[in-house]
C-alpha cells in the first residue's frame, strides 16, 4: 500500500489496471514460443482460445498441422493467402481447405528437374489427413536443356525417347498413394498464363506420364472421382488408362472431357463400363465416331452401372445415335443422356421414340444441336404420349416443327410437376 501510493504520487498515471496479471504473462510467453514449444492441449479451454486467437498465421506447418485443429486459426490462415474462399467446397472445413490448397499450389508450381521433390514429400505426413480433394489446372514442364547437352545425351537413346524424358510431369505415385482420404481428383496438363512463351509441348501430355498417372489412379483405392480434361488424351492414353482402372472398387465418376479420344479409345472405355462400378461417363468434346458409340452401346445393352453419359460435342451420327437407342430399350440404370452436337438425324430419333415409349428409366435426353426435322419431332412426340418418367428433353436447334416443340414441352413439364408433387421435400 506504501510503494502503491508512492508510485501514484510519483506518477499520477499509474494504476494497478496496467499491470498485467500472471496468467496474462503466461500466455503472451506461449505465443511468442510457440514455434519452439508449441504448449497447447495442457492448457484450459479459455487460455487456448486466447493463444490460437493470437497464434501467427506463418508458423511453420511442420509445427501447426497436427497440433491446432481450430477452424478460426485456419480461417484466418486461409482469408489472409486467398481472396475467393468458398469453405462449402471443401466440407465445410477450412482445415482442409487450406491443406488442399497449399498443395495444390505447391504441385502447380512444381518444375520437374528444377524443383526440390521434398516440397511435396515433406507436407504429405502433414496433409495427409485433411486432403480428400485435388483440383490440379496447370503442371509445368521440364525447364528446357541447351542444345549442347541433348546432343551429348542423344547416344543414349532415340530423339523421341529424349523428347518424352525431357517433357514428362511431375510423377504423382508417391503423392497420390499416400493420401488415404483422397476421393477427387481433377487434373488438367498444360500451363496457365504462358503469355508470348506460348507453345504447343507446353500442353504435352506423354505416354510416360500417362503411364504413371494411370499407376497411381489404380492404386489409390479410396479415388471416388476422377477428371482428366484438356490434357490431350488420345486413343493410346484411353487405352491405358481404362485398363489400369478395371475393377476400381470405388471409382464412380470418370470425366474425359475436351481430349482427343476417338473410336478405339471410346472401345476401351466401353470394355470399362462393363467392368467397373461407373456411374458418370463425361466425353464431351471428344472424336468418337459411331464405332465408338457402337461400343458403347453394348457395353449400356450387356452390364452397366451407368445413369449417366455425356457425348456431346462428337460425331456419332445415326449409326452410333441408333446404336444407343437400341441399347437404351434394354437397359435399365441410365437415366441422363446427352447426345448433343452429333450430326444426327431422323433415323435416330426414330429409334428413340421407342425408347421414349418402352423405358421407364430415363430422365433426361439432350438432342440440342442436331438435325432430327420435322418428322423427327413427330416421332419423338408420338413415343412420349404415354411417357411420365422423362423429366427433362432439350430439343434446341434440332428443327424440330414448333408445334411438335411445345406439345414435347408441355408433356415433360407435366411429367416434372408429377414428380415434385410426389417428392416435395426433394425439390426447391
Amino acid at each position: 500500500s506504501y510503494y502503491a501510493r508512492r508510485c501514484i504520487t510519483e506518477d499520477p498515471s499509474w494504476s494497478l489496471v496496467t499491470v498485467p496479471h500472471l496468467t496474462e504473462l503466461c500466455l503472451q510467453h506461449i505465443v511468442h514460443n510457440f514455434e519452439k514449444n508449441p504448449i497447447l492441449g495442457h492448457l484450459l479451454p479459455v487460455h487456448q482460445r486466447k493463444v490460437l486467437d493470437r497464434l501467427s498465421t506463418g508458423l511453420p506447418l511442420a509445427v501447426t498441422a497436427n497440433i491446432v485443429s481450430d477452424e478460426e486459426y485456419w480461417k484466418r490462415c486461409c482469408i489472409e493467402r486467398w481472396q475467393v474462399c468458398e469453405v462449402s467446397n471443401y466440407r465445410d472445413s477450412w482445415k482442409q481447405m487450406f491443406f488442399e490448397r497449399h498443395l495444390e499450389d505447391i504441385l502447380k508450381r512444381f518444375i520437374p528437374n528444377t524443383t526440390d521433390p521434398n516440397q511435396v514429400l515433406e507436407l504429405i505426413p502433414l496433409c495427409k489427413g485433411y486432403v480428400w480433394k485435388l483440383e490440379i489446372n496447370q503442371f509445368l514442364p521440364p525447364v528446357q536443356v541447351d542444345q549442347k547437352e541433348r546432343d551429348d545425351l542423344s547416344d543414349a537413346g532415340s530423339d523421341a525417347e529424349l523428347g518424352e524424358v525431357f517433357m514428362q510431369h511431375y510423377d504423382l505415385r508417391d503423392l497420390i498413394t499416400a493420401l488415404p482420404h483422397l476421393e477427387e481428383l481433377h487434373l488438367t496438363y498444360g500451363v496457365k498464363d504462358c503469355g508470348m512463351n506460348f507453345e504447343w509441348n507446353l500442353f504435352n501430355f506423354t505416354s510416360q506420364d500417362c503411364r504413371s498417372l494411370a499407376a497411381a489412379v489404380k492404386m489409390c483405392r479410396s479415388l471416388k472421382v476422377f477428371k482428366l480434361t484438356q490434357s490431350n488424351v488420345d486413343d493410346e492414353k484411353t487405352k491405358v488408362l481404362a485398363r489400369n482402372l478395371l475393377d476400381h472398387p470405388c471409382l464412380v465418376e470418370l470425366n474425359l472431357a475436351h481430349n482427343l479420344i476417338g473410336d478405339k479409345g471410346a472401345q476401351a472405355l466401353g470394355k470399362l463400363i462393363s467392368h467397373s462400378r461407373l456411374e458418370i461417363l463425361d466425353l464431351c468434346n471428344n472424336q468418337i465416331c459411331h464405332l465408338g458409340a457402337q461400343a458403347l452401346a453394348q457395353a449400356l445393352a450387356e452390364k452397366s452401372t451407368l445413369t449417366s453419359l455425356n457425348l456431346r460435342l462428337n460425331c456419332v451420327e445415326d449409326k452410333g445415335g441408333e446404336a444407343i437407342g437400341h441399347a437404351l430399350l434394354t437397359n435399365t440404370t441410365l437415366k441422363s443422356i446427352h447426345l448433343g452436337s452429333n450430326n444426327l438425324s431422323e433415323p435416330t430419333a426414330t429409334v428413340f421414340s421407342q425408347v421414349l415409349a418402352q423405358n421407364t428409366t430415363l430422365r433426361s435426353i439432350d438432342f440440342s444441336c442436331n438435325h432430327l426435322g420435322l418428322n423427327g419431332g413427330k416421332r419423338l412426340l408420338e413415343g412420349l404420349a404415354d411417357n411420365k418418367t422423362l423429366t427433362e428433353f432439350d430439343l434446341r436447334q434440332t428443327e424440330v416443327d414448333q408445334e411438335a416443340d411445345y406439345l414435347i414441352h408441355e408433356i415433360v413439364w407435366a411429367n416434372r410437376e408429377a414428380v415434385r408433387l410426389q417428392h416435395p421435400l426433394s425439390n426447391p
